[in-house]
């Protein structure tokens, strides 16, 4: 009897721990209190960007066919321009929110920093394979939403993989105002795949592989580091900040599919660069960019010859910037943008 009476206090207990406690640790994990990456390496970037209680973006999640879209945002009901920001196959959004978001929200602007499923703190739908097609939808669909609510204008921000992914959303949803990218590259040009990729081999040998385990059910699942499957060891230009990223599951110590590899490498707009007339377009070009220089971005942009193009160097910037006066050029340029767009649309 006692024995029998033990076993229910057991069970009662367990069946607590399922119904209550489990639900309240998973939506605990789903933001970055329960992420101590980002702390360590705001370390590396000036003292006046990092965060602390006062000044840090708030978070919140949006459903997207199952994923929990984990979201960054500075709001700011007043601002002129929402700006939206895409991180790329090696950082995140809060990354996003550190250099970018907070800046420009100090200066009058709303900023959003979007985790895209498999990074940050996005919560994946187990039944839904990730690729870069429902990258590019997802952000069109926010856009969306978010122009349900006011019809500001809204620039999108993409780092790295992510300014071209911004040029790729752009094309799809025709409400964005402006494009800035740091970076543009086109994965369908064999310089810029054999430039960006870990090695020739990775490029000539690894993305057809890829493409071919895609399509392959028991192998499109199949994951792959980015730090082997780039050039992930230049994403910074600080050795001590790089030991810092790789380790980050989250960001640049992210394993991606087979399946997301071949779709990321071979996607294709929904309307080619030289027939483009939606926005403008800058790029924010990192002066010391070891991995993806200005003349990667150069085979893309030269063909946006149907709107205005703009490039500014960012002196002493790495591929993921910590450095000053990259950083201050960056935000200046991107406030000068959105300032430009405004202007443009209430005369």
């Amino acid at each position: 009897m006692k024995n029998l009476l033990l076993k229910k206090v057991f069970y009662s207990g367990l069946s607590f721990l399922i119904i209550f406690l489990i639900p309240l640790f998973s939506a605990y994990a789903a933001t970055y209190e329960s992420n101590p990456m980002w702390q360590k390496q705001q370390a590396f970037l000036p003292e006046y960007m990092r965060f602390n209680d006062k000044y840090r973006p708030s978070e919140d999640t949006w459903e997207w066919n199952g994923h929990k879209i984990h979201i960054d945002f500075f709001k700011n009901d007043t601002a002129p321009v929402k700006l939206i920001l895409l991180h790329g196959v090696g950082t995140n959004g809060r990354q996003m929110s550190l250099i970018v978001g907070g800046p420009l929200w100090k200066r009058g602007y709303e900023c959003i920093a979007l985790d895209m499923p498999a990074y940050g703190m996005t919560e994946v739908n187990p039944n839904r394979p990730v690729t870069y097609t429902d990258w590019v939808q997802i952000v069109s669909d926010f856009i969306n939403a978010e122009k349900k609510k006011d019809n500001r204008p809204i620039i999108l921000y993409g780092l790295s993989a992510g300014g071209m992914q911004a040029y790729h959303v752009a094309a799809k949803n025709n409400q964005v105002s402006g494009i800035v990218g740091m970076t543009f590259l086109d994965q369908r040009i064999n310089m810029v795949r054999d430039r960006t990729a870990y090695n020739i081999f990775m490029s000539r040998v690894g993305v057809p592989v890829a493409g071919f385990c895609s399509h392959v059910p028991l192998l499109r699942s199949i994951k792959i580091p980015m730090r082997v499957a780039s050039k992930m060891y230049t994403l910074v230009n600080n050795e001590d900040a790089l030991k810092v990223f790789l380790s980050d599951k989250s960001s640049s110590g992210n394993w991606m599919s087979t399946l997301f590899l071949a779709d990321y490498m071979n996607y294709s707009p929904a309307i080619e660069p030289e027939n483009f007339t939606l926005c403008p377009v800058l790029l924010t070009q990192p002066a010391q960019d070891r991995w993806s220089p200005l003349e990667l971005s150069q085979p893309f942009i030269e063909k946006l010859t149907r709107v205005k193009v703009k490039v500014v160097m960012l002196e002493n910037a790495g591929h993921y910037p910590l450095e000053m006066p990259g950083l201050k050029q960056m935000e200046n340029a991107i406030a000068d943008f959105a300032e430009e767009i405004v202007g443009h649309i209430k005369k």
